[in-house]
């Protein structure tokens, strides 16, 4: 091969991102995955775990054991949905005070990788992975 794997080289720079993630938001006591589905809880809570799935590209039961343990950490709760069968999540107040809290310090490694790849090239990347 003579050129580089493109999913090689996505899949290295997607575990140095994350562990950047992870390492800013730790302070909050959840990595970046973890704040990421918080996140995607709180903008349409309560959602159904399979409504959830879909939003966050994830099977259903990988949510469920996701969201199982944000529910042992006291962060989520898990309800019921108009179909009985469905379980539905929302945050606890101990969840609403984690994204409070580790808003700005997502914020802030947005704002560095800003600083260090520049706001153009950023956005031209966010297009191109958009468009994969």
């Amino acid at each position: 091969m003579s050129v580089p794997c493109i999913c090689t080289t996505l899949r290295s720079a997607s575990r140095r991102m994350i562990a950047f993630y992870d390492e800013t938001i730790a302070p909050v006591g959840v990595n970046i995955a973890q704040f990421s589905l918080m996140r995607s809880i709180a903008r349409v809570e309560p959602v159904t775990l399979t409504a959830l799935g879909r939003r966050v590209e994830l099977d259903r039961s990988t949510v469920g054991r996701n969201v199982r343990v944000l529910e042992k950490m006291g962060l989520v709760e898990l309800g019921r949905g108009e179909d009985q069968r469905e379980a539905t999540v929302s945050l606890t107040e101990a969840g609403h005070k984690v994204l409070e809290d580790g808003a700005p310090l997502w914020d802030a490694a947005q704002k560095a990788l800003d600083d260090r790849l520049g706001a153009d090239f950023m956005r031209q990347l966010h297009a191109a992975l958009d468009s994969l």
